[in-house]
């Protein structure tokens, strides 16, 4: 029986991470058993308390450790304006970048003929019935720029037309970008959504 049967299992839960391999997860493991005081024990503490106690707002769809997320519970974001995004990561970059200040609405994916992912799989049913009941005069579609993310930005449009305002994220070249780097889609995006100086 191996001594280090426990790191290697560790090792081999870490290495299932997004970003990281079964390298990074041994170097990331030698490196928390080394600080084992002032990381290893304090993430371990709260990994457990996230595991005991993080949930899904019933509102949103974000994750914090209440039934309804702090976003949704200050009167402050009652603007009127939901910001729809595919998933919880999306919500959270929005919020670094601390320019929307109004409410969001997970979606839990998009919509997808290939792996079967129908409008009942999605929370599309709970926005719409947001938008009834809450006094929400703008919907902003923050879905990405692929054919699904369109596909589900022209499903919810359908569903919301004359509901609500339906406006989506701007596409094209991003601040500091040059054109010789860009692939051909965000050119002709970014040619498209053009606007006078």
């Amino acid at each position: 029986m191996s001594s280090t049967r426990d790191i290697d299992a560790l090792i081999d839960l870490m290495a299932r991470l997004p970003g990281l391999g079964p390298r990074s997860a041994r170097r990331a493991v030698l490196h928390m058993i080394r600080k084992r005081a002032l990381i290893l024990t304090p993430l371990a503490d709260l990994m457990q308390t996230v595991a005991a106690t993080a949930r899904e707002c019933t509102r949103c769809g974000n994750i914090g450790s209440t039934g309804t997320c702090d976003i949704c519970a200050s009167p402050r974001r009652a603007n009127g304006q939901i910001c729809v995004v595919e998933d919880v990561a999306d919500l959270w970059a929005m919020e670094r970048g601390q320019a929307f200040r109004g409410r969001y609405h997970v979606l839990g994916g998009t919509l997808s003929a290939l792996d079967q992912v129908g409008p009942e799989a999605l929370r599309i049913p709970q926005l719409v019935a947001r938008v009834a009941e809450e006094e929400v005069t703008e919907v902003i579609l923050a879905l990405g720029a692929t054919v699904d993310g369109q596909t589900t930005a022209h499903y919810i449009a359908d569903q919301l037309d004359g509901k609500v305002t339906l406006t989506s994220l701007a596409q094209g070249v991003p601040i500091g970008g040059e054109l010789d780097y860009l692939d051909d889609g965000t050119i002709s995006a970014a040619l498209a959504a053009r606007k006078s100086l």
